[in-house]
């Protein structure tokens, strides 16, 4: 779940909002799109899924940072020379804050650029992070990815080393992430690294209860969308009548979520009228998850070169450190 989700890389203007959720809604297969989760309540509801029981990936992965910052703060510093540390989609970096201030402490040459779709999110990251991590010279940037990182590179020359976390890239599809990664290629240069987490695949049953959580939370995240395109769209979506359900196929490793009409209805977005029919899906994000040899496999294809793989004592989380090969 993301990130960017999916895709959850772009915070476009209204209009993009309304084209997209217009497009998705006259589909054969109607869907919205998940970068559209993170307003305001989106993001306080992520920060309450991320600490319920159920959702382990956020708990895996900062075991790995709080016990591994020190081996990735190394092999970020092999190149003595100082470099930009981009994080695209930091959240609130409680993740990111192991290593910031693990750089911070051995005196790193380095600038801070959290990237990230949610205003909200680089607001509280500009106030927060002078005040946890003293010194810390760093520059928020809200907005789409790929169009940030070529900013960065208008502000510096230098090296880059770029954080993409929380298993963001579950978000996509493999094709999609796979292409995504080719994107990050293009636009970095020859020894640059990039920081990847990967959900991995484990027990279904685990990975289901982690999009479905008893106290409700990732249900009222799916459907916060709806109420977001009825107050920002003049839509009229009844909420009540769609009903949360996650799926995941362990052949694939695909955690689809969707929310179910409970009923035939019509919904109006703007002067536009959309049908449902009574059980009909509306898809709303897939969490994507990988065995190692696949991750091996996508280095490969999008041009990048495994330097080190980082796992949490169950294994149930990897994040995989890559280098840009010419």
């Amino acid at each position: 779940m993301l990130s960017a989700t999916s895709l959850k890389l772009t915070a476009k203007r209204p209009s993009s909002f309304y084209q997209e959720v217009i497009d998705g809604l006259r589909a054969e297969n109607k869907y919205l799109s998940s970068k559209y989760f993170y307003d305001e309540a989106g993001d306080k509801l992520f920060q309450q899924i991320m600490a319920s029981p159920e959702y382990y990936p956020t708990r895996s992965e900062m075991e790995i940072f709080q016990h591994q910052s020190v081996k990735m703060a190394s092999l970020f510093q092999e190149d003595s020379s100082s470099f930009d540390l981009i994080e695209l989609g930091p959240g609130d970096a409680t993740k990111s804050w192991f290593l910031l201030k693990e750089l911070q402490k051995e005196k790193a040459p380095f600038t801070y650029y959290p990237i990230d779709i949610s205003s909200n999110v680089i607001s509280w990251l500009e106030d927060r992070l002078p005040v946890t991590v003293p010194g810390i010279r760093m520059q928020g940037l809200n907005g789409e990815y790929m169009e940030k990182m070529q900013q960065v590179s208008t502000f510096s020359t230098g090296r880059k080393i770029v954080l993409f976390m929380g298993a963001n890239i579950g978000n996509m599809t493999p094709h999609q992430a796979t292409f995504f990664c080719r994107q990050l290629h293009d636009r970095m240069q020859p020894g640059d690294l990039l920081l990847i987490g990967f959900d991995l695949k484990k027990h279904p049953r685990t990975i289901l209860d982690a999009y479905n959580d008893r106290q409700g939370f990732t249900r009222a995240f799916n459907l916060n969308l709806l109420r977001r395109i009825n107050r920002e769209l003049g839509a009229d979506f009844n909420v009540d009548q769609f009903e949360h359900y996650p799926v995941y196929d362990p052949g694939t490793g695909a955690c689809r979520s969707y929310l179910i009409s409970r009923i035939a209805q019509e919904v109006h977005v703007g002067e536009m009228t959309f049908a449902f029919r009574e059980y009909e899906p509306l898809y709303m994000e897939i969490s994507q998850k990988y065995a190692l040899p696949e991750i091996q496999h996508m280095a490969a294809q999008s041009g990048f070169l495994p330097v080190h793989t980082f796992m949490d004592s169950k294994k149930w989380f990897a994040d995989v450190l890559w280098q840009r090969q010419p």
